[in-house]
């Protein structure tokens, strides 16, 4: 009779390099995943504030502030703004906004951008980042900063963001305290998530 033969030990070896090696790939195809959303969330930022202040250069008003969007653009869902200066609704702290109209100036915003050729897409919804939430603009100090680190200013805010991505942002750009800076979170980055401040 014959015995039946096991495994030897190089075709063991073999076997686990080889899961050693799928493994490997698995792994650094996920932080190439997570380098590409962060590096695109980076130039978001960069494009909206970009397009922020060729606005403002072209106009002498903030878009959605502006207090003549619709002689500019009658057919737009824009309500002009007050000019004031903050793109709010009057110079206190707005909290930011996800648009279902184009009534408010966190809103409007969007829509005088496009419309001036300055982003891509059409309307006033909010556009949307990597980590598949929105992305808004507004005049704000988030009340979780505490009374000593409060900085109300304009803010380009990426909603839901991933806590340990937002902690490399600060980490990387700024001070690496989620409370300070100009890369702020809304919660610690421990947390599951934050809406990552980006200063204008």
């Amino acid at each position: 009779m014959k015995k039946k033969a096991g495994f030897t030990v190089i075709e063991l070896a073999v076997v686990m390099i080889i899961i050693g090696i799928i493994i490997g790939v698995v792994v650094k195809g996920g932080a190439i995943i997570d380098n590409a959303r962060m590096k695109k969330v980076y130039a978001l930022k960069n494009e909206i504030s970009q397009a922020i202040y060729t606005y403002y250069e072209q106009y002498s008003s903030y878009p959605g502030d502006d207090p003549n969007m619709l002689a500019k653009w009658p057919t737009l869902p824009v309500t002009n703004g007050n000019g004031n200066g903050v793109i709010a609704v009057a110079i206190t702290s707005t909290a930011p906004a996800v648009c279902a109209a184009g009534a408010v100036e966190q809103c409007s915003l969007w829509s005088s951008l496009r419309q001036a050729g300055l982003l891509t897409g059409t309307g006033f919804a909010n556009p949307r980042h990597p980590y598949n939430n929105t992305i808004s603009v507004t005049f704000y100090n988030d009340p979780s900063w505490g009374a000593a680190n409060a900085l109300i200013t304009h803010w380009v805010i990426f909603m839901s963001i991933p806590g340990s991505i937002g902690q490399v942002f600060d980490m990387q750009y700024d001070d690496g305290n989620w409370q300070t800076g100009t890369i702020r979170g809304n919660a610690a980055y421990t947390a599951t998530s934050t809406n990552l401040y980006f200063q204008l």
